[in-house]
């Protein structure tokens, strides 16, 4: 039987130590490796999946296919702290949701979601 472990998530960057260092003081996230090619960090040293940034010497175009939604206990307050912190607010379409769409630095798109229903 073969058996995956998921490791981490590739992001194609053009400057991955800026934008690595952007997630990892946004998450709270340790970086377990670091080069001008690549930066890549994880919850904790040895906890997957990690996030990798890598370097793709060409700017984001469009929309992204995948994306990553996090849930906070307080959309308000996560929102507010990841405006302060650089992020902003972005219109791919949604319409009116639950969720708040932003923006990294270079515009790589994730979801703030909602209060989970219990």
């Amino acid at each position: 039987m073969m058996t995956l472990e998921w490791e981490q998530v590739i992001v194609h960057s053009v400057d991955p130590v800026a934008l690595g260092q952007w997630w990892a003081e946004a998450l709270g996230w340790v970086v377990v490796h670091s080069s001008d090619e690549e930066f890549e960090i994880r919850p904790e040293p040895d906890r997957l999946p990690g996030l990798d940034f890598v370097r793709l010497d060409e700017s984001k175009k469009v929309k992204s296919r995948l994306h990553l939604d996090f849930r906070p206990d307080d959309q308000d307050a996560e929102v507010a702290r990841l405006e302060a912190h650089g992020a902003k607010r972005v219109d791919i379409g949604q319409g009116d949701q639950s969720w708040v769409v932003m923006a990294d630095p270079e515009g790589n798109e994730f979801c703030v979601l909602g209060q989970r229903r219990q």
